[in-house]
């Protein structure tokens, strides 16, 4: 799977993936991502380095320029500060912990303010917080972790919202029915648990699955094969070598077992670094295929809202946006039953044949036999598709052919303009994007003597208009 090198526009800062062997310093996420801060009228930049996973400086506030000279102090520091924002347990002592925990006659405890399986002799350290009842811990709420934890809803880092049952169930059978019998979840707990529920139960063939997070509280419930401490921005394990080693025997299709990966980053992460994490684990996988003539490509699912479209398609060429609308439970917005402007915009991207994904046709998705992939049957506002035989797809009725454009648009479309040639926003120009327009920095300097101007003349009309009422002359003639 080749990545395409993409830039990333916002804000005069870019993304740089580095090359090499060259280290990258480490905040408590893991090695930090490169960074181009682009000023105006510099051909160069200045780079530093930030935190991958976290957009908000108050979440972790780590700052360094690339070409500054840090003290071995301030290493140490640095290095000291990382342990101590660490999870409290390793892996193994979580482990064990939850087998004690188990063992338990009676009087389990649930810390909800540390969000922490208490073990007796913890008790009385976390008297004064609040504490789930020990008849809510069974093992059935056990087995559904992501119900006893407190989801962690900040956007500008983990902004982990869990799929709804009918998005996670639709998930879950098309994969079976594809013969995936082994599913890499990279931040989809809930799909994770789903999995292990059904296998419970039985009645479906058996699927193995390895939980991807960086959200170390699911190490309280799950073992070292079923989960691992990871950051999907800069691809980093926190367990080191053994962890890796997890995922690189999860990967490997002993005895026909086919793997899937399944993604469902924050959404406001970066798409750039994101492709380049899965596009790594997709080479391990292409590593330890055996079979010769065989699939070329991981299959991978990327869950990602539409208007990420351009920018993933510009990453994974081969990825197609198919029309299924993902639901969160715990996101206000994006529920099932949502119409108009609050309809949830996450869709699913993926190198899988649309053909081979059956929407449900329940929900009011149906197939089209002319483009052979599955469409929404009606529009938000309930009008029905039609096909164009010249596009060969499926278009909005209000959509006409244009010969010009050799495409469909609406009728009153500007001629001329095909789709990802909209050219630059501030001249219009079809050779270059707004970034680049040679005009940008001259317009901005003229909006800003234009809007001086207007500021001017509304404060000389309002002073003449309050000198004019305070004049002597004026007051007379009201008097008058």
């Amino acid at each position: 799977m080749q990545l395409k090198e993409s830039d990333e526009d916002g804000f005069g800062i870019e993304i740089v993936l580095q090359q090499g062997d060259r280290k990258a310093p480490s905040c408590v996420h893991g090695p930090t991502l490169l960074f181009e801060k682009v000023c105006k009228g510099e051909e160069k930049g200045r780079r530093f380095y930030a935190c991958s996973a976290c957009r908000d400086r108050k979440e972790c506030n780590f700052f360094q320029w690339e070409d500054d000279k840090v003290s071995e102090a301030r290493l140490l520091a640095r290095e000291e500060e990382n342990r101590s924002k660490m999870p409290p347990f390793t892996h193994q002592e979580y482990c064990s912990r939850f087998r004690k925990f188990l063992a338990l006659p009676l009087g389990r405890r649930f810390c909800q303010d540390c969000q922490l399986l208490l073990l007796p002799g913890e008790w009385e350290i976390h008297a004064s917080h609040k504490m789930s009842q020990a008849d809510d811990i069974t093992e059935a709420r056990l087995s559904r972790p992501s119900l006893m934890l407190k989801p962690l809803e900040n956007k500008k880092s983990n902004a982990q919202y869990l799929f709804a049952d009918r998005s996670c169930h639709f998930l879950l059978d098309t994969l079976a029915k594809l013969g995936y019998r082994k599913v890499l979840c990279v931040g989809t707990p809930r799909l994770h648990e789903l999995i292990k529920l059904r296998n419970q139960e039985g009645k479906s063939d058996p699927m193995k699955s390895l939980l991807l997070d960086i959200d170390f509280r699911y190490a309280q419930f799950y073992g070292t094969d079923e989960f691992c401490h990871y950051n999907m921005f800069n691809h980093h394990f926190f367990g080191g070598e053994a962890a890796s080693g997890v995922l690189r025997a999860f990967l490997g299709e002993e005895d026909g077992e086919k793997v899937i990966m399944v993604s469902d980053p924050p959404f406001g992460g970066l798409v750039k670094p994101l492709a380049h994490s899965f596009s790594q684990i997709a080479e391990t996988w292409r590593e330890l295929q055996t079979s010769e003539g065989g699939v070329v490509e991981m299959p991978i699912v990327w869950i990602f809202p539409y208007f990420f479209e351009p920018r993933i398609l510009e990453c994974f060429p081969s990825f197609t946006m198919l029309d299924y609308q993902v639901d969160y439970d715990n996101h206000p917005l994006y529920k099932h039953g949502k119409t108009g402007r609050k309809q949830s915009p996450v869709r699913l991207f993926t190198n899988l044949a649309p053909r081979d994904v059956v929407l449900p046709r329940e929900e009011g998705y149906r197939y089209s036999i002319h483009t052979h992939t599955n469409l929404t049957s009606r529009d938000i506002d309930g009008r029905v598709w039609k096909h164009c035989s010249e596009c060969q797809k499926c278009v909005k009725p209000s959509w006409r052919h244009c010969q010009s454009c050799a495409r469909c648009a609406l009728p009153d479309h500007p001629c001329g303009n095909s789709p990802g040639l909209e050219g630059c926003f501030n001249c219009g120009s079809l050779k270059h994007k707004r970034r680049a327009c040679p005009l940008k920095d001259k317009r901005r300097t003229d909006n800003k003597k234009r809007d001086s101007f207007i500021c001017s003349m509304r404060l000389w009309t309002k002073t003449f208009y309050i000198f004019k009422d305070s004049c002597p002359s004026k007051k007379k003639e009201r008097r008058q």
